[in-house]
């Protein structure tokens, strides 16, 4: 039997929080932890109290180190780190896990592992269990197909299992913010798989449908709801749901909602979820405004960063990048695709919804397999454009970026850039739609003279990733104007760079 299948536990663990607590709120209507000061960010000592009067106590330290774990050394912990290109940050942090035994998680839970597939935990599971399971809030920072989802998920299923059952008229205990409908929909669909088997529910809180199904789930009573933020503080403010039962709070690639603007609506929403939860914060990356969202909302926090912090791809996606002129694009694509195309998922990116229309419509009308999804289409036909791409029925799919993130698809084996996107970090999610859970993929990018200015960060990612830079991609780093239409080529592709040779 699992330790963490008991429901008793030390009835003072949630009192002993409050003495050395580090927010400035004064009830969970109020507004978000107010201090952003380093000293408190980082967990020292703090004369801040907040009001837990009123508030049911609950349990959120549910982890038991086991005796395989326990006898590791100090130096067998920092050589497996070390190995696991593992870094942590925080007080107390607890050594990583390498099994999946390790964790202690319910039997039936790790019945669900093994029958994914999983052999071990991946860099970020091993480390961030043992921190969720320990109630801490958590920061996590690592790069997509990293096994994050998972990673705040299985805790998760722990935590509800340990809370009193919900009572008529209550809201979730978990609450997982996400930046879009279909990275919602996919993490929903993890929770079904991992929570089913101890009577979990969940639902899917997103814009784009009609409301009903999704009231009528929050009526009956769900522990888990996953949302993008617009829709869920529509539905608390007509009344059909509430946070006031909210004690785990994930907020799932938050430098994403932070891009696309949703800073003023997480913030509305945390300041009705009560202040002694337990907060994990993913992000793929770490710029400025990430990190303040993070003082704010977090306090004593441990922090793992799989890898570096600073952007980097995922060295498993060979990287090859074309240098041409906006009118070659098409002519190009058509190329390309005939020397890739083998029934494989290959994943075409555009800036526009226009331009994925049109691209697709060429396509199909040239007797390619196309179909295309982005933002103006009806949540219906994006879901059935993405079960027949997961399906391999229409192994090429146009997309614009609202599909960059959070796609989980197996077997993407190509992705091709169309037009290069807005950012380098938009370029890294892009990518990293290919490679996922240890494959091998490979990423072709157009890049023209309108890219120009992207072209000495995109050689230094190119680099870190043991990629070899073209001649013409280097020229162009160093300020040199683009090389005469004709160049550049993926037919040379043994030597894993685009540039410098002809197609013919």
């Amino acid at each position: 039997m699992s330790r963490y299948d008991s429901r008793s536990g030390d009835p003072t663990s949630y009192r002993d929080r409050k003495s050395d607590s580090g927010f400035g709120v004064t009830g969970y209507g109020g507004s978000a932890r107010s201090s952003s000061s380093k000293k408190d960010y980082d967990g020292a000592e703090s004369p801040r109290k907040f009001d837990l009067d009123g508030l049911t106590p609950f349990e959120k330290n549910f982890y038991v180190e086991s005796p395989e774990v326990e006898r590791m050394s100090e130096k067998e912990v920092e050589e497996y780190r070390q190995r696991r290109e593992i870094t942590i940050e925080g007080r107390d942090v607890p050594k990583p896990i390498k099994s999946f035994h390790d964790t202690g998680f319910p039997e039936y839970v790790l019945e669900e592992v093994t029958k994914a597939g999983f052999v071990e935990p991946t860099p970020i599971q091993a480390q961030g269990w043992p921190m969720a399971l320990k109630g801490r809030d958590l920061i996590g920072i690592a790069e997509t197909g990293s096994g994050k989802t998972l990673a705040y998920l299985l805790p998760a299923i722990v935590h509800v299992n340990a809370q009193p059952i919900l009572s008529p008229g209550d809201g979730p205990i978990v609450l997982v913010l996400a930046p879009t409908r279909e990275l919602a929909v996919q993490i929903q669909q993890e929770a079904t798989k991992f929570g089913s088997s101890s009577k979990i529910k969940s639902t899917c809180i997103y814009g784009g449908v009609p409301k009903g199904p999704q009231v009528r789930d929050l009526q009956r009573g769900v522990e888990i709801v996953i949302a993008t933020p617009g829709r869920l503080i529509d539905m608390i403010e007509s009344h059909h749901t509430n946070l006031r039962r909210v004690t785990y709070l994930v907020l799932d690639e938050a430098d994403r909602m932070l891009d696309m603007g949703f800073d003023p609506q997480i913030r509305k929403i945390v300041s009705q979820i009560r202040p002694d939860r337990q907060t994990l914060y993913w992000s793929a990356t770490w710029p400025k405004e990430v990190e303040q969202l993070a003082r704010q909302f977090l306090y004593n926090p441990y922090k793992v960063i799989i890898g570096s912090p600073d952007l980097k791809a995922n060295h498993a996606i060979r990287q090859i990048v074309d240098i041409i002129t906006e009118n070659q694009k098409y002519n190009k694509l058509v190329k390309l695709l005939e020397d890739i195309m083998d029934g494989s998922r290959i994943l075409i990116f555009m800036d526009t919804k226009k331009g994925c229309d049109q691209i697709t419509r060429q396509l199909r009308m040239d007797g390619w397999p196309a179909l295309s999804i982005h933002g103006d289409k009806s949540q219906a036909e994006r879901d059935w454009v993405l079960s027949e791409f997961k399906a391999g029925k229409s192994p090429i799919m146009t997309a614009t970026d609202v599909a960059a993130r959070g796609l989980d698809v197996k077997d993407v084996k190509f992705v091709i850039n169309y037009d290069f996107p807005g950012s380098l970090e938009d370029y890294v999610h892009r990518i990293g739609r290919t490679g996922r859970a240890g494959a091998k993929g490979t990423a072709y990018t157009f890049f023209t003279a309108a890219n120009a200015r992207f072209a000495k960060e995109l050689i230094a990612l190119l680099e870190e990733a043991g990629q070899k830079v073209s001649p013409e991609l280097a020229a162009m780093g160093r300020g040199a104007p683009p090389p005469p239409s004709g160049h550049g080529g993926f037919r040379d592709r043994g030597r894993g760079y685009g540039g410098g040779r002809p197609w013919n």
